[in-house]
């Protein structure tokens, strides 16, 4: 069975009663794992923007060079 929370209610939900539509996140493995689903996607969120923010800084670099990269 999964789990699914739904950013409307509140409310996580079953495979049994889950709501369609864009208001669920999921699936999880667990009832708990789905009751973190804002604070997972936060996490996820923040570590791929300062990802991006690394990769952007990387070609900003003084020395940076495409054809190094070709060769």
């Amino acid at each position: 069975m999964s789990f699914w929370y739904n950013v409307d209610t509140g409310q996580v939900e079953t495979d049994e009663n889950r709501s369609r539509g864009a208001e669920v996140m999921g699936p999880y493995e667990s009832e708990a794992e789905a009751r973190q689903a804002l604070e997972l996607a936060r996490a996820r969120t923040e570590k791929w923007d300062d990802e991006n923010r690394e990769w952007e800084h990387r070609n900003e670099a003084p020395g940076w060079d495409d054809e190094k990269l070709d060769g």
